[in-house]
């Protein structure tokens, strides 16, 4: 995408949104430190471009297109943090050669900061996963499976943290329950834990612990169900208390920029989603002004 149409997209698209309970405002950089989230979701190995004569995304994604955006985003502004939520395995004759390999590869060379798992991702069983890890320069972050009786036991972390221009972000990953969804045999003795108990205690972690100024969510639950006991990104913006923004995967929801929803105490969380297959990047900028109250906008760019 060349740069004037990327700005010409990102002014078009973008919507001024509310974070941590503050007031709407301006959102110029002036005098403040400038926060960059990038992200993908569901990318389902698609490292080429789909053909001109795909009947609905014909010349759109690729990883050679996404890496451009990704670096003149990053020249744009240096602190810049890069995120997948899961299910970067399957969909394409990539995956069933060469098992992921490929994905984690390329994934490094753009150098992702952090993914979480999605159910796709066990499709050549947990060995399978872990055979690539070491291809993987970034971090999977997964805190509600637990991995202790399974060979991923250590490979797998609940969250990370990141500290740029003095802003400390944490980030933690919460995946979807697995039974249903992959053969028992494929997952083996990886344990579900309840995802909105899970995502408290990181929550709370990061900011009172590890002292956070924005923490972010890597989901893989799904962005929204009819079925109000399917744990959902919407269900989980409603649990938090303080999480800023639910990065989401799973349901291939594209959404044009960031949905707001109030926590249990009524400050808005951001939930985004951008689709499937690659098709486009998540960015969502925050601004902190000098006491760390920040301001966001956020936009899907089509690759």
């Amino acid at each position: 995408m060349k740069r004037r149409d990327f700005l010409t997209n990102t002014a078009a698209a973008s919507t001024l949104l509310g974070v941590g309970g503050l007031g709407l405002g301006s959102c110029t950089s002036l005098g403040r430190r400038h926060i960059t989230i990038l992200h993908t979701n569901d990318v389902h190995s698609h490292i080429d471009p789909f053909p001109a004569s795909h009947s609905q995304y014909a010349n759109l994604g690729g990883v050679a297109r996404r890496a451009a955006l990704v670096e003149s985003i990053r020249n744009e502004n240096p602190n810049t943090l890069l995120f997948d939520a899961g299910d970067i395995f399957q969909g394409t004759p990539y995956f069933n050669f060469y098992g992921g390999e490929l994905e984690f590869k390329l994934m490094s060379k753009l150098r992702y900061d952090a993914a979480t798992i999605g159910n796709h991702d066990f499709d050549n069983g947990i060995e399978g996963l872990l055979a690539q890890v070491p291809n993987a320069s970034f971090e999977l972050l997964s805190a509600n499976y637990n991995f202790s009786n399974t060979v991923m036991d250590g490979y797998v972390k609940p969250y990370k943290t990141y500290l740029l221009d003095g802003i400390k972000v944490g980030v933690y990953g919460i995946g979807i329950a697995l039974d249903g969804l992959v053969l028992k045999r494929l997952y083996k003795e990886t344990e579900y834990l309840d995802p909105f108990e899970i995502a408290l205690d990181m929550e709370r972690q990061l900011k009172e612990r590890e002292q956070c100024d924005l923490i972010i969510c890597l989901s893989h639950l799904g962005y929204d169900y009819e079925n109000p006991n399917r744990p959902s990104d919407v269900q989980l913006a409603q649990h938090t208390l303080h999480t800023h923004l639910i990065i989401g995967g799973h349901t291939h929801t594209f959404l044009e920029k960031p949905d707001v929803r109030a926590n249990k105490n009524g400050s808005p969380v951001l939930v985004n989603q951008v689709g499937a297959y690659g098709i486009n990047l998540g960015r969502i900028d925050f601004y902190f002004d000098a006491s760390k109250k920040a301001e966001a906008n956020g936009v899907s760019i089509m690759v």
